[in-house]
């Protein structure tokens, strides 16, 4: 047995033990599990994007568990097992892979996501968007509908066609502004952030990771700001604060 397979397997026993005797795990149901896993998936992202490896292994483990966990409980409902999970991701990536497993034939990595999505399509699915889950984060979501519909060719030809269609958005979000419709702005508003995630698709940039960077940045100077400030936040102007963003922003730099 291999090192990996010996590790996998002692997981598969520790499971067993845990449903067997452990009151909280012996409880746990598909839809109790759910939200717990969501945490476990942030967690894990939270780790990559400190690129702390220690962390990122330790996450990893507890997301495993969690498809464990899904598993033995379906076993348990004679629904499927983790061998079955397993076996049907295998078949799915050889399938999907023809340019590996088959005859076809591809010259760049973009070959080979129009490959996937003509194969989901022909596996039945009823729309190119059909992979994108409801619940994703909208960030997310609108940056994955765009790489699909773009896999069958619904998609700018440049970058500068897309940087012109969000100035177009940004006009008519102004002109929503000015019409004083609240609901008509938030309408505007939408179409704003989703020209920008196309553009920063074009761009080479993940929105949602470029966000949250953006995010701890704003933490950690507010944060800065706060730790040094002479007096309370509510008897400092805003000039006062100001003046401390900038200093912990040239202390970034340097």
């Amino acid at each position: 047995m291999s090192k990996s397979s010996e590790a996998f397997d002692r997981l598969l026993k520790i499971m067993d033990d845990l449903r067997e005797k452990c009151p909280w795990d012996k409880k746990q149901t598909l839809q109790s599990l759910r939200n717990l896993t969501l945490e476990e998936v942030y967690e894990l992202a939270d780790a990559i994007l400190d690129e702390d490896m220690d962390d990122i292994k330790e996450e990893l483990g507890d997301v495993m568990l969690h498809l464990v966990f899904y598993a033995k409980i379906a076993s348990e409902q004679d629904a499927f097992d983790i061998s079955d999970v397993i076996h049907a991701v295998c078949d799915k990536l050889v399938h999907r892979h023809p340019h590996i497993y088959g005859d076809i034939t591809v010259d760049n990595e973009e070959d080979v996501k129009k490959n996937w999505e003509q194969l989901k399509l022909k596996e039945g699915k009823k729309s190119v968007l059909s992979g994108v889950p409801l619940s994703l984060p909208a960030l997310i979501k609108g940056y994955r509908m765009q790489e699909k519909t773009a896999q069958v060719g619904f998609e700018w030809d440049t970058t500068d066609q897309v940087l012109e269609k969000v100035n177009e958005e940004l006009a008519e979000l102004e002109q929503a502004r000015e019409s004083g419709n609240q609901e008509h702005m938030e309408e505007e508003f939408g179409d704003v952030l989703f020209a920008l995630i196309n553009y920063g698709r074009f761009l080479n940039i993940d929105p949602e990771t470029a966000l949250e960077k953006t995010n701890r940045k704003f933490k950690r100077r507010f944060e800065y700001i706060e730790e040094n400030a002479p007096v309370s936040l509510d008897e400092m102007s805003l000039e006062q604060m100001d003046a401390l963003w900038h200093e912990v922003k040239q202390t970034e730099k340097k």
